[in-house]
């Protein structure tokens, strides 16, 4: 039995990582609340549809009025229960609320406020959420994301079976549209060679071999990678250890298309030939070159 609980702020994204998990076959049910949980987990665990044994469902503040008890219902029910996972979909504040002036649609806890604006609401929500968050076995934050990353997250985290290890996702990225702020750790590789600047590697990415070669072949590059290998081999197994359910280590350069891209390719490389699952996203690969 598999059984996912998404939840995080509204306009962050959890219905669309929902319907990602229903298209690799997730039996799906968005705005339950929390208190029919264990009414549902029975149900799929008892039915003799091996499409249910694999539920994923949104628990937020829309189908909840006591927030106190919907958050104390979720952590009750996630201790009673050793396959319940909760993915928790972020995003900043100011993010949020451009989405919902983008769209013009209201939030759910618009009119149980006294002023009912959108920034309020979004942050009453973000501290509702806070303990709901410091459960959460995977954190995806969708503030410089695109409906395309985000699909490509959940599929890198869900399409096997996420009670049997830790994943290891490595996300290249550029500092000058921010760090990733689910990142465990990060490593900053803008101290490496520069392929931006060799006229005929501008153009390219860490994904084309000439832009590897370039980095790689300084041995200041291959003492850094072995370094922060090091650091890696020694500290994965601990949060192994832990019961985590996924590290993210985020690997930044100036755009984040080249020296990041390149090394968090060597990084995944690495752990994948010792057998963990591990995946590495690309977040800024895409925008316009401009170190």
């Amino acid at each position: 039995m598999e059984f996912i609980i998404i939840s995080g702020l509204s306009g962050a994204g959890k219905t669309s990582a929902l319907h990602v998990l229903e298209d690799i076959g997730y039996y799906c049910v968005d705005n339950i609340p929390a208190s029919l949980l264990s009414t549902l987990y029975t149900l799929c665990l008892n039915s003799p549809n091996k499409s249910m044994k694999r539920a994923a469902v949104v628990v937020d503040v829309r189908g909840n009025d006591n927030y106190e008890q919907m958050n104390t219902q979720i952590e009750d029910f996630k201790k009673s229960h050793g396959d319940v996972k909760i993915l928790f979909i972020d995003a900043r504040s100011d993010i949020v609320i451009m989405r919902y002036k983008e769209t013009r649609r209201k939030h759910p806890l618009s009119e149980r406020l006294r002023d009912g604006t959108v920034t309020e609401a979004v942050e009453f929500e973000k501290a509702l959420l806070t303990p709901i968050k410091r459960l959460a076995d995977f954190h995806i934050n969708t503030t410089y994301m695109s409906n395309k990353q985000l699909r490509e997250r959940v599929l890198s985290l869900f399409m096997d079976d996420v009670t049997k290890s830790l994943t290891l996702t490595f996300m290249s990225f550029g500092f000058k549209y921010g760090i990733p702020l689910e990142a465990d750790v990060v490593f900053d590789v803008r101290c490496l060679p520069n392929p931006f600047y060799i006229p005929e590697l501008k153009e390219l990415t860490g994904l084309d071999k000439a832009v590897r070669n370039y980095v790689l072949c300084s041995k200041d590059t291959q003492k850094f990678i072995a370094r922060c290998l090091d650091l890696l081999d020694f500290s994965v197994p601990l949060y192994h250890k832990e019961g985590k359910s996924e590290l993210v280590v985020g690997v930044g350069c100036t755009g984040g298309k080249h020296r990041s891209v390149t090394v968090a390719m060597q990084l995944r490389e690495h752990f994948g030939s010792l057998g963990y699952k591990s995946v590495v996203q690309h977040r800024d690969i895409d925008k316009k070159s401009t170190d």
